[in-house]
């Protein structure tokens, strides 16, 4: 069957949430993406309202990624696939997917070692000026639309997204059964990570938050311990791995003092632009320090975590949204008992 034909029964326009300007959304009619040879067609079903999603509705940039066009936000992507390019086969066609939001360029020094979430030509949801998912249809190569079981919801699937942030978090930080780790925020990541570092084997998560909800919502989904860091201090914990979800920096220098000789500080969470790190702790206990950006080969992974119930990514939803409505979604954090918001097309 050719592309022709299969779009011969979708309709030539599609409805898209745009992001015009720092707090402006509106919807607009715009063509239907046609694949290229490599890519599939996916009607979207479910999208995740992520951190950046807000960030760019309300500041406008991220760092040197900066809102100069108007944007279409969303890069926590489900849906079914109902038209392929030339080069990939019909089988596909109807294939419930969970999206990995980005096309590497496949060629240079990091994606030829398999870093592809460091190249440098990335083109990624959401990401200026390449729109996301807050829209009918998108195209991504074959690839990175992953097969999801019927077990799991279109919701859940979505989510796998995130769920890839918490797994390459628990990658970078090295856990393994009988690790003690301490993460910072309870907010959505946080919340995820706790669980990937508990699905990994650590056999304690502490969660520190200032906010008694979000204290009590990482208890839910699987930390240990929580900790209120106005008040508690964290510094003579000696865990084995930080991992930070919260960006603020009096929890980077506390959390980086909580961490034993030769562990690891792994850095999630979007904040400051500089930070003044406690220099001689990270020297004197020779402290791994990393960031993450993104991630690598973790859909499977997501995938197989999300089916066997060792996550619950399912009751993390806590409002959902129709397109029309896809700016509430945006600022469904203001209440301290949000975690994540999904639009549902």
């Amino acid at each position: 069957m050719s592309v022709d034909q299969q779009l011969s029964d979708i309709p030539a326009a599609m409805r898209a949430c745009v992001l015009i300007g720092r707090g402006e959304i509106r919807i607009e009619e715009r063509p239907v993406p046609t694949p290229e040879p490599d890519e599939v067609l996916i009607k979207v079903v479910a999208v995740g309202v992520c951190g950046s999603d807000v960030h760019y509705y309300r500041e406008g940039r991220i760092g040197e990624f900066v809102v100069d066009r108007p944007l279409v936000l969303g890069h926590e992507v489900s849906g079914h696939i109902v038209a392929v390019g030339s080069a990939v086969p019909d089988s596909r066609l109807g294939e419930r997917v969970a999206i990995e939001p980005q096309r590497p360029c496949r060629v240079c020094a990091q994606c030829s070692a398999g870093r592809y979430n460091l190249c440098p030509d990335m083109k990624f949801y959401a990401t200026p000026p390449i729109d996301g998912a807050f829209c009918d249809y998108v195209t991504i190569q074959s690839a990175f639309a992953h097969r999801v079981p019927d077990s799991v919801s279109y919701e859940v699937a979505a989510l796998l997204e995130p769920l890839s942030v918490g797994i390459w978090a628990s990658r970078k930080a090295k856990i393994v059964p009988g690790s003690r780790i301490l993460v910072a925020g309870a907010g959505p990541i946080g919340v995820i990570a706790t669980q990937a570092a508990r699905a990994f084997g650590a056999a304690e998560v502490i969660v520190t938050d200032p906010v008694p909800e979000r204290r009590e919502m990482a208890r839910r989904f699987g930390a240990t311990h929580t900790m209120d860091p106005i008040t508690e201090s964290v510094a003579e914990l000696g865990v084995d791995a930080f991992i930070d979800c919260s960006g603020a920096a009096p929890a980077v220098k506390s959390g980086i003092t909580a961490v034993r000789g030769a562990g690891t500080v792994v850095l999630v969470g979007m904040g400051a632009d500089e930070v003044a790190l406690p220099i001689p702790v990270i020297q004197s206990r020779e402290l791994n320090v990393t960031g993450i950006f993104r991630y690598t080969d973790t859909w499977p992974t997501a995938a197989h975590l999300a089916a066997t119930e060792q996550v619950d990514l399912a009751s993390l939803v806590t409002g959902r949204f129709d397109l029309e409505h896809a700016e509430d979604a945006l600022n469904a954090d203001l209440k301290p008992d949000s975690l994540k918001a999904v639009v549902q097309l």
